[in-house]
């Protein structure tokens, strides 16, 4: 069974930073891409982040230079460190392989 579960999701103020945590099990996660989504209510679910298996990277415009995505092949788990958070980065946060989903962990920035 795939499970992807996210966690370190909090209330944060404006220019702080949070690091969200991805523990992916039932897949070979070293061969595995993964991606990182937010969505808030009323609007499509939207790439944040994502990364291939060799390691490349790709970023919205929105996030560049303030987010930054990784993986630990060891441990299983993507990560996606968000710096200088800004209130529109407010959204549930979900984690992919690209067949299947997190439940997601909801970022929550107050200005």
């Amino acid at each position: 069974q795939v499970q992807l579960v996210e966690s370190g999701g909090d209330l944060v103020q404006a220019g702080g930073s949070l690091r969200l945590s991805c523990k992916v099990s039932g897949i070979i996660f070293s061969i595995s891409d993964l991606g990182w989504y937010r969505q808030v209510p009323g609007k499509q679910r939207e790439l944040v982040a994502d990364i291939t298996s060799g390691g490349s990277t790709n970023y919205a415009d929105s996030v560049k230079g303030r987010f930054t995505i990784s993986r630990d092949n060891a441990k299983d788990t993507a990560y996606l460190q968000m710096n200088n958070l800004k209130p529109e980065d407010t959204a549930v946060y979900y984690c992919t392989s690209y067949r299947n989903w997190g439940q997601g962990t909801q970022v929550t920035v107050s200005s």
